[in-house]
């Protein structure tokens, strides 16, 4: 196969590419070659996307069985993508996300739920739109174009800050504020798992969306953080806080205590959504302290990436995890 991957340096561009070159395929990346390095026996294209004709230049005459593109930002720069390489590739994989879906998409609602309002030719909005622009810009030159609709995703190489924050915190030991009930499931794809089955899917000849995480309770918040402990061999003791009392303490799930939002009200669902098509089309999740332990490792081999500037800064803050800690303490004296 003879793959072209719309960025290809960071996060999941990067396992996209991993993947391919284990598979012996040959891969092109297409960036402005500012992010990272390509590994060997990758060919580059160096151009910034978002210029039309910049774009064009890059690509010339080139051919490509696959196409995957990871893009996040502004429909339009798919539109143009999609539109030049429609006659010279074969199938087009579009990276995108379950938050496309309208809100009050019930627990094991799947790929069938409406999707928010959006335009193909837009420019920069908001994500939810940006990515549902992106699918019909994918699907506008490709009518059986894949749309992986990633969840959560965790791994080696995040730039988001999620797991790597956890990871930190935990590493520095003591008392840890947890969050809500140590069972609570838990929803999240690996990036390596998502581009696996992405390229399988690809090569098989898949098409249409496709909810690509792991079924709800694949893992739950005690064993993400109890691996998190495990990994960096700190003495880190969880402290767990109900969800009344997170709130109270004006601790925000999501962005401040990552990968967690609580079990009811407008997060109702949010991490329990359907997966029948993701696992029945190939999706093989790894074990969450696989996850974890490779994320650890990473980071101690290479140390954080850059954080990404279009994604809000992720943690506790310490003034909200001391209150809390303190407030505990006090009750137990």
């Amino acid at each position: 196969m003879d793959l072209l991957v719309l960025g290809g340096t960071r996060f999941v561009g990067r396992a996209v590419v991993a993947d391919a070159l284990d598979r012996g395929w040959q891969v092109t990346a297409l960036n402005r070659g500012q992010t990272g390095e390509l590994p060997g026996g990758v060919t580059a294209l160096v151009a910034d996307r978002t210029n039309p004709q910049e774009l064009a230049r890059a690509v010339g005459t080139r051919t490509f069985d696959l196409v995957v593109d990871t893009w996040a930002g502004a429909p339009r720069v798919v539109r143009a993508a999609a539109n030049l390489l429609r006659d010279g590739a074969g199938r087009y994989g579009y990276v995108s996300s379950r938050s496309v879906y309208t809100e009050g998409r019930p627990a094991g609602g799947d790929e069938s739920w409406p999707t928010v309002e959006a335009s193909p030719d837009a420019e920069l909005t908001d994500y939810a739109a940006d990515k549902r622009g992106g699918e019909l810009a994918a699907l506008a030159a490709f009518p059986g174009a894949l749309l992986a609709r990633a969840g959560l995703i965790l791994g080696p190489y995040e730039d988001i800050g999620r797991l790597p924050w956890w990871l930190d915190r935990i590493a520095r030991g003591g008392p840890v504020v947890a969050p809500g009930r140590p069972e609570r499931p838990l929803q999240y794809v690996d990036a390596r798992d998502l581009a696996a089955w992405l390229l399988d899917g690809l090569a098989a000849g898949l098409s249409g969306p496709v909810d690509v995480t792991a079924p709800s309770g694949h893992a739950t918040t005690q064993r993400l953080l109890a691996a998190c402990v495990d990994a960096t061999g700190s003495d880190a003791e969880l402290v767990w806080f109900s969800e009344p009392e997170l709130e109270a303490a004006g601790a925000e799930p999501w962005v401040q205590l990552p990968c967690w939002v609580p079990e009811g009200g407008e997060f109702a669902g949010f991490l329990e959504g359907g997966t029948a098509r993701a696992v029945g089309t190939g999706l093989r999740p790894r074990p969450v302290e696989q996850t974890v332990a490779d994320t650890w490792a990473w980071w101690r081999r290479d140390g954080l990436p850059a954080q990404r500037p279009d994604r809000p800064t992720h943690g506790l803050p310490r003034e909200i995890e001391a209150a809390l800690l303190d407030g505990r303490r006090t009750v137990k004296g």
